[in-house]
């Protein structure tokens, strides 16, 4: 998955947990990407200033322009767990107070966001 769309699907279950903010910072790429818009129960309206692009819809089919690829995510508490069509790998993570952390199982690894 692009380290972008990993930032805006952070921000997404970030903003559903109460941690809205302009920015999430992103550990492995080191910086704030700036993000703005509105996330509600089952759907996204967001824009990626760092790449400049809309990040939108709804969550069972989610379209990220920059890349011109669908995601999906499914929301369970603090966990949850996705499908990114562009790379064709899945994706699962967790929300933890102020922190999020995502398992890119196309990249084997974690990457964590404040």
């Amino acid at each position: 998955m692009d380290a972008n769309s990993r930032a805006c699907i952070a921000y997404i279950v970030a903003s559903l947990a109460g941690q809205t903010k302009s920015s999430i910072y992103d550990f492995s790429q080191g910086k704030h990407i700036s993000i703005s818009g509105t996330v509600s129960d089952g759907h996204a309206n967001i824009y990626d200033h760092d790449r400049g692009c809309h990040f939108s819809g709804s969550f069972g089919n989610l379209y990220d322009y920059g890349r011109s690829c669908h995601l999906s995510l499914s929301i369970n508490g603090n966990s949850f767990k996705g499908y990114d069509f562009g790379d064709n790998n899945h994706y699962s993570g967790t929300v933890n107070g102020h922190s999020v952390s995502i398992y890119d199982f196309g990249a084997g690894q974690y990457f964590s966001y404040s």
